[in-house]
């Protein structure tokens, strides 16, 4: 009896497979990648027109010998790794590694773990695809570029263990240009105005917003403009001038990809992105079902494609109309498309059966595992479900020449929110009052509701709005967003407080070197461009040495001049006039993983060290000490008084020694302005230092 060995890339995966096969498969893993480029060196032969020279990763040889004596017993070997780049590529470097015979070696792939799949994969083996094997090395070819020829420049001009990458780059830049928006932004203010009132006959009273006059919308931006409205609409009568009945419709959501799966279990579950991508990986290598052995419960979870399959398709909408009825399943005719061209081998991560609903395996997942298919299942169920359906009613009142408005809505038919609401969908407003209102209704003003606002600054990323700016940008792809925020968060470039991501000193110092000598590798277009470049090697179009020829040389280029001109930021020996209490000399100033400290040149003999507090030159507004630029536990720069404890002044922004002319308060700086730090009083004007 013929012999065959399907080699899978996690172990994890090895004893779901095992379950659907018979005795003449022999099931084993190759634990991810089994060759790569040198660690100690860079590993491209750049004047062998960029020939990469691949090595057996360390560790890796006793699996590969392990391996090499399955295959001598095999009729045919079966090479079922990750079905994108990434697992083709391993699949090339094991048949290489192995020797492969090319008569006795196939591939296949599945996007589920599931026996129909495996089946159906083993029915269908192709060859090797090279193009996606080309497009993941001349990814990874870029990358080991960027990081090796630019990370020792860092390590020279700022301090060693820094790094630089192609993407990671990027992302920092994204985040560190957010915060120089969110320092500069100067809030505005502006009032809000509503009416309270009667209708005739109705026990509950109404609320009417102000919205200006019949022609325009009247934005009411000072307590003067308000008094003003207030005096002309005081004495006025509210009539109803017009009622507006109509139908807005709610869309069912696209399936879950990668990076909107990233996004909604952050909103909803609070998961990072890391631990999305885990838990999902779980889910998809196989969960122990008791009564149906190890089975995968979702489909393949990097993916940037909404498409469904016919079958899963069908399953769906069969188990909607008989669980909910027929009018909550979607029409069959309804195609959905998305903005970009997608890479269309995948379908969005969907439950490989929607019949093993949350409820049914919910003993046999953990509290997360649970909480994430629970996500993935509602989605999916929601996405081939008809739309939500709202009855909206608007009402214009008029009082002399201004008008107020009531907008108002019931819902008409639930759809696929009876089983899925996004977390941050907002309840739909309803005022069920409205529905009794006329023409002739009579109104009764009971009073006005103003408050004052001010404008908000653009909100810190978090790590699923970075992941949505990443995506819409062209930049990184579905396996790389997990991957990317978590070197910048480990390297200390930014830090995570609460939900937000805020960027270290040693962040700022990197990316300012980055934009200086490397415009283009921070460049966001040049980096989506880059990914343009690569998905045209997967589909054939672009020979992947073309893409390094186009891009060695200038990165060569930048290089070598960075070298000569960038400046040292280290500032490792700076004496200051800080004595070291323990051994007399004076301290100096030294780069840590947070940013700068105080260090006592004695090491190792003595080990002294204290925080190195930068004065700013401006006096605390509270107690009249110097302020000095301070730091949160996790690296957050803010200024604070040198007297802290005894005085609790603190100000994310800098402190000017101005006074406000209007008010006598401090100042802070805000990009070129000057702006009082009492949003009331709201003085501005342009910082003179600045220019």
């Amino acid at each position: 009896m013929a012999h065959y060995l399907v080699i899978v890339e996690s172990p994890a995966k090895v004893k779901t497979i095992k379950k659907f096969l018979g005795n003449n498969y022999t099931v084993t893993a190759s634990n991810g990648h089994v060759r790569d480029l040198p660690k100690s060196q860079l590993g491209i032969d750049v004047e062998n027109d960029y020939e990469p020279k691949y090595i057996t990763i360390r560790g890796k040889g006793d699996i590969l010998a392990g391996l090499r004596k399955e295959v001598k017993k095999a009729d045919k070997v079966y090479l079922a790794t990750d079905p994108d780049r990434e697992g083709e590529a391993i699949s090339w470097h094991l048949s290489t590694a192995l020797k492969l015979d090319e008569k006795k070696m196939r591939r296949i792939t599945f996007n589920e773990i599931t026996k129909n799949a495996v089946k159906a994969a083993l029915k269908a083996p192709r060859d090797i695809n090279m193009d996606l094997v080309d497009a993941q090395q001349a990814r990874r070819i870029l990358d080991r570029m960027v990081g090796y020829r630019i990370s020792p420049l860092l390590w020279a001009k700022v301090k060693r263990g820094l790094s630089a990458g192609r993407v990671q780059s990027v992302a920092l830049r994204i985040i560190a240009d957010r915060e120089a928006e969110i320092d500069a932004f100067i809030p505005k203010e502006y009032w809000s105005l509503d009416a309270v009132l009667q209708a005739e006959g109705e026990k509950r009273p109404l609320t009417a917003k102000f919205y200006g006059t019949e022609k325009q919308k009247i934005e009411i931006h000072s307590k003067e403009e308000l008094d003003q409205i207030l005096k002309e609409v005081e004495q006025e009568e509210y009539h109803i001038l017009d009622i507006k009945k109509g139908e807005r419709i709610r869309r069912s959501p696209l399936p879950f990809t990668t990076s909107t799966l990233q996004q909604e279990a952050a909103k909803a579950l609070n998961f990072g992105t890391q631990k999305t991508m885990r838990i999902a990986q779980q889910l998809y290598e196989g969960i122990d079902i008791k009564g149906n052995g190890t089975v995968g419960v979702i489909t393949y979870l990097r993916t940037d494609s909404t498409r469904i399959s016919a079958e899963a398709d069908a399953a769906a909408r069969e188990y909607i109309a008989k669980t909910y009825g027929e009018e909550y399943a979607a029409s069959g005719n309804e195609t959905k498309q998305t903005e970009k061209k997608i890479q269309d081998a995948h379908e969005a991560i969907r439950p490989s059966d929607i019949t093993r609903t949350p409820a049914v395996l919910k003993d046999s997942l953990s509290r997360d595992q649970f909480r994430l298919y629970q996500l993935i299942w509602k989605r999916f169920t929601a996405s081939r479900m008809q739309p939500a359906r709202f009855e909206t009613t608007s009402v214009k009142i008029g009082a002399g020449k201004y008008v107020f408005t009531i907008a108002a809505s019931r819902v008409a038919f639930e759809g696929f929110r009876s089983v899925y609401m996004e977390a941050d969908e907002e309840k739909e407003e309803s005022n069920v009052l409205v529905g009794g209102l006329r023409k002739d209704t009579v109104l009764t003003r009971q009073d006005f509701d103003t408050k004052q606002h001010f404008t908000q600054p653009p909100a810190h990323y978090t790590e699923a709005t970075l992941v949505k700016a990443l995506e819409e940008q062209g930049i990184g792809r579905p396996s790389t967003y997990a991957p990317t925020i978590s070197t910048i968060l480990g390297r200390r470039y930014i830090t995570k407080e609460g939900k937000n991501l805020y960027l270290t000193e040693i962040g700022e110092v990197v990316n300012n070197i980055m934009k200086q000598s490397f415009p283009s590798i921070v460049d966001v277009h040049f980096t989506a461009n880059m990914e343009g470049l690569l998905d045209m090697v997967e589909e054939g179009r672009v020979p992947w040495k073309e893409v390094i020829r186009n891009f060695y040389p200038d990165l060569d280029e930048a290089v070598l001049i960075a070298e000569k001109e960038q400046e040292s930021v280290t500032i490792e020996d700076e004496v200051t006039d800080v004595i070291c209490e323990e051994c007399g000399r004076n301290m100096v100033i030294k780069y840590g993983p947070h940013g700068r400290f105080l260090a006592c040149p004695g090491f190792p003999e003595c080990r002294n060290t204290k925080p190195y507090l930068e004065k700013i030159g401006v006096p605390c507004p509270a107690c009249g000490k110097e302020i000095v630029i301070r730091k949160t536990k996790k690296g957050r720069k803010y200024y604070g008084c040198e007297n802290n404890p005894e005085c609790d002044f603190m100000s994310w922004q800098k402190p000017s020694s101005e006074k406000c002319p209007e008010c006598g308060g401090y100042m802070v700086e805000k990009g070129n302005k000057l702006v009082c730090a009492d949003e009331k009083c709201g003085y501005v004007r342009s910082n003179k230092q600045n220019h």
